[in-house]
């Protein structure tokens, strides 16, 4: 009963497969090999338009180093208040930036509205040289509280950041889930929602270590050519890095993969909301739940070997109150969770739901 994060678990028989089949003879480095050639084409078919694509190990490095070739070191960045970029990446953006400023917005879900972006915006200074100039926003897609951003409420926010002459940044380190829980194609949610960079994860849905840096316009990225190797994420032997994501993506794979994930976070929020005390803030959209559970629930799941966070969400809505007897906790399900993984889960927590009743 793995509930921790969709990085806990390796990656799929497929992916494995193919890592351990480019292991076989000699190939040219740093991203010459064929396989990287193949995985750039496959990208590009997959966003229909023809994209610069950058693969690293890591999200972190992802998201910094992209951030870095959309705003100066005297810019600022705005993203949600609780975003990973802000929140679990060690400045890691403000590293490879140079200096660049992360500023905040709140809203509920972790997702930025209009009114949100248009105020933040609002209350930043102008005042030349004193003031520092916004250069790019970051979305997360799917949020850090599970929740996604609809084609028209992208589009929304990219409209007012390209009338304030912003880039546009997408965290993509679960973009899989989102596609599959929306049913859009990945074009629609992107670059013709007006997305300049998409930082496509595959390692929380089931690659082992890869995530790809994609520009849909390629001449925004020519200077990662140099930024990638300079900041030490261009892997020598990087045709391990093409082999997981062409294998990710062929024949619908990532599809099936994040499908399978909803599929157990929607059993697992069912099962959940019959539990007596149990409480969810929010609906459940991707593969991320944030249920508040009694804690001698919380105690129970945790006796009987589950494993998952406790949570606190800075943007709470009002009508939920966390009291003293109570828990909020991040629940998330990944490719290789099991329906007997999840209904264990719901079991034990309708026993104790009933131990509490009969004191």
């Amino acid at each position: 009963m793995f509930f921790a994060s969709d990085n806990g678990l390796g990656a799929s028989d497929k992916v494995m497969k193919a890592i351990v089949d480019a292991n076989a003879g000699p190939t040219l480095g740093y991203g010459n090999d064929e396989a990287t050639k193949r995985v750039e084409r496959q990208i590009s078919d997959l966003f229909e338009r023809e994209v610069g694509v950058y693969m690293v190990a890591t999200g972190t490095a992802a998201n910094g180093l992209a951030l870095s070739t959309l705003t100066p070191p005297w810019g600022i960045v705005l993203c949600h208040e609780e975003s990973h970029v802000i929140e679990d990446e060690c400045c890691g953006p403000e590293f490879f930036t140079g200096g660049a400023k992360l500023v905040g917005i709140a809203g509920a879900g972790a997702k930025i509205t209009p009114d949100g972006l248009n105020g933040a915006l609002a209350k930043l200074g102008r005042r030349v040289p004193h003031h520092a100039p916004v250069h790019a926003l970051s979305l997360t897609q799917s949020t850090e509280l599970g929740q996604l951003y609809s084609i028209d409420e992208v589009k929304a926010l990219t409209a007012i950041a390209k009338a304030n002459n912003l880039n546009v940044h997408m965290d993509g380190a679960r973009f899989a889930n989102a596609v599959a829980a929306l049913g859009c194609k990945p074009a629609d949610i992107t670059w013709k929602a007006g997305v300049d960079v998409l930082c496509f994860g595959s390692t929380k849905g089931g690659a082992l270590a890869c995530e790809a840096i994609i520009y849909f316009d390629p001449a925004k990225g020519t200077e990662m050519v140099r930024r990638r190797m300079r900041g030490g994420h261009l892997l020598s032997k990087h045709r391990f890095l093409a082999a997981q994501m062409e294998a990710f993506l062929g024949d619908g794979h990532w599809l099936d993969l994040a499908g399978h994930a909803n599929a157990m976070a929607t059993r697992l929020a069912k099962g959940l909301a019959a539990v007596p005390g149990v409480r969810f803030p929010y609906s459940v959209q991707s593969n991320g739940l944030f249920p508040i559970l009694p804690k001698p629930i919380e105690a129970a799941l945790k006796a009987e070997g589950a494993v998952f966070y406790p949570w606190l969400d800075k943007s709470l809505p009002a009508a939920f109150t966390i009291g003293p007897n109570d828990v909020m906790v991040r629940l998330v399900t990944s490719f290789a969770t099991t329906a007997d993984d999840v209904d264990r889960f719901v079991d034990i927590a309708t026993r104790a739901a009933g131990l509490i009743a009969a004191e």
